[in-house]
């Protein structure tokens, strides 16, 4: 991996003052909100109200929920580049976002990712319910105030990062539920357990990135990625055990059927083999990638099986 403009980058990240930007940029303001990354919360959101049976046909619930998510998650992600300004112009895939490259200031992001996480928060409280709310909130926290700052600190941030990226599909099954159940939490489990290869796979490709920019990973540890690669294969087998729980026992809701057999199994035997593979490849930056495509190839498919086979 090269770095070109190394002088460039440091002279971003060294700048005390975003000077230079004047008025409201609003494209830069959307992409502050990462909006492919925060799609990903809103979409497995949506599939967590869906997922449950009997489906809770309130359209105000819904909609509050996908309005209420966006802005929320969306917020997380302003507030995180306004956190991690100075390692994102320390490292090329992130110089060119909306605050290293000057397109936002400083103070705009801070005030604008706070204003719509709080609009967020409100929507969900009064179209939703408190468990919702008060799950939101706590990935909110749990993301800014814990997984961000312990990135430079330890390899485990990784995994309390899963935490929250792992409650939208348990907020979007509080919000048709009512309260947390046990299925609620396997689809919680299955996003946690999922997160890791992907994220191993991001870490060990990037991984000279995320050495300017400060962060300690598991991909740092000189064994030539053997760590992040075992750690990648045992959280496959974890999830394909939770993928696999429900067709075992109920958990208070219909069994899955074979539709979602068809889809369950299969994936689950590819991401393992995708894993094993960037464990045992001689050329683990190829399999890197490969795992990386494995799972953004897995996710959309397993849930979408998932609610189909719900109501047929």
């Amino acid at each position: 991996m090269n770095f070109n403009g190394s002088k460039e980058y440091a002279a971003k990240a060294d700048a005390a003052s975003f000077e230079g930007t004047t008025g409201l940029n609003f494209s830069a303001l959307f992409e502050l909100t990462k909006p492919r990354l925060s799609m990903l919360s809103v979409f497995t959101a949506a599939l967590g109200y869906l997922a449950h049976y009997p489906l809770n046909k309130e359209a105000l619930t819904f909609w509050s929920l996908m309005l209420g998510t966006s802005l929320a998650a969306g917020g997380a992600a302003a507030l995180n580049q306004w956190m991690e300004r100075l390692e994102d112009a320390r490292m090329p895939r992130t110089a060119g976002r909306p605050l290293p490259s000057r397109l936002v200031e400083p103070e705009t992001a801070l005030t604008f990712g706070l204003g719509i996480s709080v609009i967020g928060l409100i929507i969900l409280w009064f179209g939703t319910n408190a468990w919702a709310t008060g799950l939101t909130l706590g990935t909110l926290l749990t993301y800014l105030l814990v997984y961000t700052p312990l990135k430079k600190k330890t390899v485990y941030a990784t995994e309390i990062g899963a935490i929250a990226g792992a409650l939208p599909p348990l907020i979007g099954w509080v919000a048709a539920a009512g309260q947390p159940t046990t299925f609620g939490w396997i689809l919680f489990g299955i996003l946690f357990a999922w997160q890791l290869p992907h994220f191993m796979a991001i870490a060990w490709t990037y991984r000279e990135d995320y050495r300017r920019g400060g962060f300690v990973m598991p991909s740092h540890a000189g064994d030539g990625g053997k760590g992040s690669a075992r750690k990648s294969f045992f959280y496959a087998i974890l999830l394909t055990g939770l993928v696999l729980a429900p067709i075992f026992s109920p958990f208070g809701q219909p069994q899955p059927g074979m539709s979602y057999l068809l889809s369950a199994i299969p994936l689950s035997l590819y991401i393992v083999w995708a894993s094993a593979k960037f464990l045992w490849s001689k050329n683990r930056d190829l399999a890197a990638r490969k795992l990386f495509y494995a799972t953004i190839i897995y996710l959309p498919i397993l849930f979408v099986a998932l609610v189909v086979d719900r109501y047929l």
